[in-house]
């Protein structure tokens, strides 16, 4: 079963921004892609630094990366599918998303 990876801020709410299918998508999206995905596969010392990087990133802003699996659907009595949108994850519109500036992480 494949599920969703997007940013949890510090008041609970996903960012939509940040949706991507692995952890590490969301962490080169807040990084600004300056990672290679190739070599965040094959290089433990790579990962390390990028592991490090994004963990400050998140820390510093209460941020967490996490998975959300998509909720099912429940039928009505008849069978008809329901579409009542409190099933679904609730995810917040913020700006678009930039990625976290070198500048931002220097205090």
């Amino acid at each position: 079963m494949r599920g969703t990876w997007t940013v949890r801020d510090n008041t609970g709410q996903l960012l939509v921004g940040f949706v991507a299918g692995s952890r590490f998508e969301v962490g080169r999206k807040l990084l600004g892609n300056r990672y290679d995905a190739f070599r965040l596969q094959v290089s433990s010392s790579y990962r390390e630094v990028f592991d490090r990087e994004l963990r400050n990133v998140l820390e510093r802003y209460g941020w967490q990366i996490v998975r959300f699996l998509p909720r099912r659907r429940t039928r009505g009595p008849s069978g008809v599918q329901l579409a009542n949108r409190s099933l679904l994850p609730r995810v917040v519109q913020h700006a678009p998303a930039r990625p976290i500036d070198r500048a931002d992480l220097n205090v």
